[in-house]
């Protein structure tokens, strides 16, 4: 059975809910809920470290308990202390804690005072104004849990892309191993690089006598198998994530991809354009009549209509067909043209690895430099630092730099932008940093004109350089800040300073839109690891899809530059 570190992920964030419904230790708690965050994020598959006998301990915050648990869950798919757990307080009750509004305190007493347990026992209890009768709840609370439920109801539930992503790589390397496949692609809005996902749609292409269908429905993860057919099934996975694979010809191959790879909005627009030229467009190939001329790549598909190649990032029909009409689409930032990353953490406030363990693995990925940015004091539960602190962390980032060869540490600050959108260090001490990330890390329901104005308050300090995470979303788990982005764009343009896309998976902020805005508009952006361990540096690949999808090129990317280009420019909005 294949145990993907997202599923060990959930694991340790429904045991630490469970926990945390229970009063357990809020340090108990939170070294569950500190293993899952690591989990989540880490590059390297458990699975495979496991079977290779490595030492779990070895990573940080993963001691010989929750090291145990993993083994265990690799190996058997299982966790017997989940399940303990479980037989003491209902598990669906951790459904409660998804619901906005409702924490552990909230969700213990409508169990116990209510009995309720479930979603639906909840929608019926608010329904019925049970809810208010409790302590602590009141007329407006109840309408707004069942407001949230409402809008629950109306989602459609989604994967963020860095989990998507395991799924994926998994079952690929499952299906390229089925004999007679010849290629295995995932299309879809996951080509696409959006930041979360539906589904996947799974492309191949293989012989006739190819078992690939056989093999895909009784893939270990598969849970149900909704439909099946000689070259199209689909199925859904133990981790509710629904699959389709549709198995082509090598000729239409490249029409198939496109078809699959979407958007409809794009292909659609691509189909009219064929239609004008008397040509027909579909997941088999492009036709004149009954002759196919095309399909076999996707470049024919695009070369059939006059039009060069557009990447898939671009595909949204946001522009990018009348810029490849006119000559002018983009030729998009790669992962290769970073020199640098401009926002990460160490053991100094939340990270988990030292300055030097962090300098050496961004020079092992070819980094001319990397920006020591940790948390300010007013983010205590991240340890932020104060003055005094950061006077001796810049001297330590002086000594530390004499002794490195082929990387340069920037000093720096992750400052949290207050309430009054003052900033959280005084100018004494941020005028001596390489560079000042403003961050907004509380108030997020502040009214949209607040909200904006806190912000170009902040950006308007004489040493001012990025704005992390500029919308302040969590996917999934917070709605973006209700701010007015074009008006800060605009004051960054004014300012000279720039926007940070933050490739944490849970982020991804600035959203494309905004990026591509702000390209238009001459603000750089920086495509940034916020990382807070050396794994983390992997999801720049993310971020970088996201700066792909608006429009980035490596012009517009402040890391692309050399340490002296980046200085020179950083300088400008330092007011030196």
């Amino acid at each position: 059975m294949a145990v993907h570190n997202a599923d060990i992920a959930a694991i340790f964030e429904k045991i630490a809910d469970l926990l945390e419904i229970e009063d357990a230790n809020p340090f108990r708690v939170r070294a569950y809920r500190n293993a899952a965050r690591l989990v989540q994020g880490l590059t390297h598959d458990l699975k495979a470290m496991v079977e290779a006998g490595e030492d779990l301990t070895e990573l940080p915050g993963i001691g010989e308990d929750l090291a145990k648990k993993i083994i265990e869950m690799v190996t058997t798919g299982h966790c017997s202390f989940l399940e303990k757990l479980e037989k003491q307080t209902p598990p669906a009750l951790t459904e409660l804690l998804k619901v906005p509004g409702l924490g552990p305190k909230r969700v213990k007493a409508l169990w116990h005072e209510l009995d309720v347990e479930t979603v639906p026992q909840l929608a019926r209890a608010a329904r019925e104004g049970r809810i208010r009768t409790i302590p602590g709840f009141a007329e407006k609370t109840e309408a707004r849990i069942l407001e949230a439920l409402q809008a629950q109801l109306a989602a459609v539930p989604r994967f963020q892309l860095a989990i998507a992503a395991q799924y994926a790589a998994s079952l690929v390397r499952y299906l390229e191993g089925v004999p007679e496949v010849r290629r295995v692609v995932v299309a879809g809005s996951f080509r696409r690089g959006k930041d979360t996902v539906g589904d996947l749609d799974v492309l191949a292409t293989a012989t006739a006598a190819s078992p690939v269908m056989a093999r895909f429905i009784t893939y270990d993860e598969v849970a149900e198998v909704l439909s099946q057919g000689p070259t199209r099934a689909t199925v859904i996975l133990r981790a509710k994530l629904q699959v389709d694979l549709r198995v082509v010809a090598d000729a239409s191959y490249g029409a198939a991809l496109h078809y699959f790879t979407g958007s409809k909005s794009h292909n659609i627009a691509i189909r009219r354009l064929g239609q004008a030229m008397g040509l027909k467009i579909n997941e088999y190939g492009v036709f004149r009549g009954k002759e196919r001329i095309a399909g076999e790549t996707e470049e024919s598909v695009y070369a059939a209509v006059g039009l060069p190649y557009i990447e898939p990032e671009l595909r949204e029909n946001r522009g990018e067909i009348e810029a490849a009409r006119a000559g002018r689409l983009p030729h998009l930032v790669e992962l290769g043209d970073l020199r640098g990353d401009l926002h990460a953490h160490s053991k100094a406030s939340d990270g988990h690895h030292t300055w030097r363990e962090m300098a050496t693995a961004a020079k092992a990925r070819g980094f001319e430099y990397l920006a020591v940015t940790e948390h300010s004091r007013h983010l205590t539960v991240a340890h932020g630092l104060d003055p005094m602190r950061l006077r001796r962390q810049m001297d330590e980032i002086d000594a530390l730099n004499a002794e490195l060869e082929g990387i340069t540490l920037l000093k720096g600050i992750e400052v949290d932008i207050l309430v009054d959108g003052s900033l959280d260090l005084p100018d004494a001490v941020l005028r001596d940093l390489d560079l000042v990330v403003g961050a907004v890390h509380s108030h997020f329901d502040l009214p949209r004109d607040k909200q904006t104005a806190r912000i170009l308050k902040a950006m308007d300090s004489p040493h001012f350089t990025i704005l992390a995470h500029p919308s302040g979303r969590l996917i999934g788990s917070r709605e973006p800040m209700d701010v007015d982005m074009p008006r800060i764009i605009r004051q960054a343009r004014s300012r000279g300073c720039f926007l940070e896309v933050n490739a944490q998976p849970e982020r991804l902020d600035l959203q494309d839109i905004y990026a591509q805005m702000a390209k238009e508009e001459g603000v750089l952006l920086a495509i940034s690891s916020d990382a807070h361990r050396i794994q983390d540096f992997d999801n720049l690949r993310f971020g970088m899809q996201q700066a792909r999808r608006g429009w980035l090129e490596k012009k517009d990317v402040l890391n692309t530059r050399s340490l002296p280009e980046l200085r020179h420019l950083i300088a400008g909005t330092m007011g030196r």
